[in-house]
This record gives structure tokens, sequence and C-alpha cells, in this order.
């Protein structure tokens, strides 16, 4: 038994850690803001616009 309480305290030991490191975290560090540019190619984009010509079975739809 004495094992088990050892381990439990020494597991909440180190959940006190993470727990104190991301409030320590939260205080001290504030993000940058960025601007940040993502490029598409002109097939992705062409793809994209065109026009949905429905589903590509020949049946008629119900």
């Amino acid at each position: 038994m004495p094992t088990l309480i050892r381990l439990l305290v020494a597991l909440l030991f180190l959940a006190g850690l993470a727990y104190g490191g991301m409030i320590a975290l939260i205080a001290y560090v504030q993000p940058t803001p960025k601007e940040v540019t993502v490029r598409i190619s002109t097939t992705d984009l062409l793809r994209a616009s065109a026009p949905d010509n429905g589903p590509l079975s020949p049946l008629p739809s119900p």
C-alpha cells in the first residue's frame, strides 16, 4: 500500500508541474500575430469554381 501511495503522490506532483507550466505559459508568453500567405495553384482554383454537373450516374434522379 505505501508503494501505491508513493506512486499516486509522484503522479500528482508531475501533474501539478505540468499544470503550473501551462499557467506560466499563459501568463508570460504573448503570441505575435503575423501575416500568412498560402499559394493555391490555378488548376485547384479552376476545379473548385467549375459548375456542378450533378451526379455522375446516368440514372435519373429520384
